[in-house]
Protein backbone atom coordinates (compact mmCIF):
# COMPACT_ATOMS: atom_id res chain seq x y z
CA UNK A 1 0.00 0.00 0.00
CA UNK A 2 1.14 3.52 -0.77
CA UNK A 3 2.18 5.52 2.26
CA UNK A 4 2.02 8.91 0.49
CA UNK A 5 -0.77 10.95 2.11
CA UNK A 6 -1.96 12.23 -1.29
CA UNK A 7 -1.18 15.89 -0.64
CA UNK A 8 1.85 17.99 0.25
CA UNK A 9 2.67 18.45 3.92
CA UNK A 10 3.43 22.06 4.81
CA UNK A 11 2.99 24.60 7.62
CA UNK A 12 -0.42 24.06 9.21
CA UNK A 13 -0.77 20.39 8.24
CA UNK A 14 -1.44 17.97 11.09
CA UNK A 15 -2.26 14.36 11.81
CA UNK A 16 -0.79 10.87 11.70
CA UNK A 17 1.14 11.35 8.44
CA UNK A 18 2.85 14.44 9.84
CA UNK A 19 3.72 12.54 13.03
CA UNK A 20 5.04 9.58 11.03
CA UNK A 21 7.26 11.86 8.94
CA UNK A 22 8.49 13.71 12.06
CA UNK A 23 9.41 10.42 13.78
CA UNK A 24 11.23 9.25 10.66
CA UNK A 25 13.14 12.55 10.35
CA UNK A 26 14.20 12.26 13.99
CA UNK A 27 15.52 8.73 13.36
CA UNK A 28 17.34 9.90 10.23
CA UNK A 29 18.73 12.81 12.26
CA UNK A 30 20.46 10.37 14.60
CA UNK A 31 22.76 9.50 11.67
CA UNK A 32 22.63 12.77 9.72
CA UNK A 33 23.16 15.08 12.65
CA UNK A 34 22.71 18.30 10.63
CA UNK A 35 18.97 17.57 10.67
CA UNK A 36 17.58 19.19 13.83
CA UNK A 37 15.54 17.11 16.26
CA UNK A 38 11.86 18.04 16.25
CA UNK A 39 8.80 17.32 18.36
CA UNK A 40 6.87 14.40 16.85
CA UNK A 41 3.56 16.04 17.75
CA UNK A 42 1.75 15.66 14.44
CA UNK A 43 1.73 19.41 13.83
CA UNK A 44 3.73 20.82 10.92
CA UNK A 45 5.32 23.95 12.31
CA UNK A 46 8.45 25.98 11.64
CA UNK A 47 10.72 23.44 13.36
CA UNK A 48 9.44 20.68 11.13
CA UNK A 49 9.79 22.90 8.07
CA UNK A 50 13.42 23.66 8.99
CA UNK A 51 14.19 19.96 9.51
CA UNK A 52 12.59 19.11 6.15
CA UNK A 53 14.58 21.86 4.44
CA UNK A 54 17.84 20.51 5.94
CA UNK A 55 16.91 16.97 4.86
CA UNK A 56 16.23 18.23 1.34
CA UNK A 57 19.58 20.03 1.30
CA UNK A 58 21.51 16.90 2.33
CA UNK A 59 19.79 14.66 -0.20
CA UNK A 60 19.84 16.97 -3.21
CA UNK A 61 16.15 17.91 -3.31
CA UNK A 62 14.74 21.41 -3.87
CA UNK A 63 14.87 23.13 -0.45
CA UNK A 64 11.22 24.09 -0.19
CA UNK A 65 10.55 22.88 3.36
CA UNK A 66 7.44 21.19 1.92
CA UNK A 67 7.06 17.42 1.95
CA UNK A 68 5.93 16.71 -1.59
CA UNK A 69 5.72 13.28 -3.21
CA UNK A 70 9.43 13.14 -4.02
CA UNK A 71 10.52 14.30 -0.56
CA UNK A 72 8.09 11.89 1.15
CA UNK A 73 9.53 8.87 -0.62
CA UNK A 74 13.13 10.03 -0.11
CA UNK A 75 12.41 10.25 3.64
CA UNK A 76 10.97 6.71 3.49
CA UNK A 77 13.99 5.42 1.57
CA UNK A 78 16.56 6.97 3.91
CA UNK A 79 14.58 5.93 7.01
CA UNK A 80 14.61 2.30 5.87
CA UNK A 81 18.33 2.57 5.18
CA UNK A 82 19.28 4.01 8.56
CA UNK A 83 17.04 1.63 10.52
CA UNK A 84 18.56 -1.36 8.72
CA UNK A 85 22.04 -0.07 9.53
CA UNK A 86 21.01 0.24 13.19
CA UNK A 87 19.78 -3.37 13.21
CA UNK A 88 23.18 -4.61 12.02
CA UNK A 89 25.08 -3.04 14.91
Amino acid sequence: PASWPGYNLDIGASGDKVRQMQEQLNTIGEVYTAIPSIAADGIYGEGTQNAVREFQSIFGLPQTGIVDYRTWYKIQEIFVGVTRIAELQ
